[in-house]
């Protein structure tokens, strides 16, 4: 399966991530496991935002009732590795099993698309 993402969507999140390279920055995808067709970058409340993610809960709580009221669903989450390794650490993996189907993760300066299967996580092909 191939995830579609518009390289509008993908410089914006690029973008998200080069505002803090020494932190793990995170949003939202919006869209379906086809095609992600919106995104919103929101604020990392882990407490170790240098090597964690945690979306605000605030802006996920806001996205499931725009998604009940007619907005597009919530699919998954984004989230930068400073570290530049883009794929899918054991905390991402833990995280993934019970949320979301569709993560991207930046890392070097590179959008890397993963989806979370019953067998774990998928690159996007």
């Amino acid at each position: 399966m191939t995830i579609r993402l518009s390289s509008d969507l993908a410089s914006q999140i690029l973008a998200h991530a080069a505002e803090s390279p020494g932190e793990e920055v995170c949003g939202l995808l919006f869209g379906t496991v086809e095609e992600i067709v919106a995104i919103q970058p929101t604020r990392n409340i882990a407490t170790d935002i240098a090597t964690e993610f945690e979306i605000d809960t605030a802006a996920l709580i806001a996205a499931h009732k725009a998604a009940r009221s007619g907005g597009p669903p919530l699919i998954g989450f984004y989230h930068s590795h400073p570290n530049g390794v883009g794929v899918p650490s054991a905390r991402d993996a833990a995280a993934a099993m019970a949320i979301m189907p569709v993560w991207i993760i930046v890392a070097d300066r590179c959008v890397n698309i993963w989806l979370w299967t019953a067998a774990g996580f998928k690159a996007n092909s």
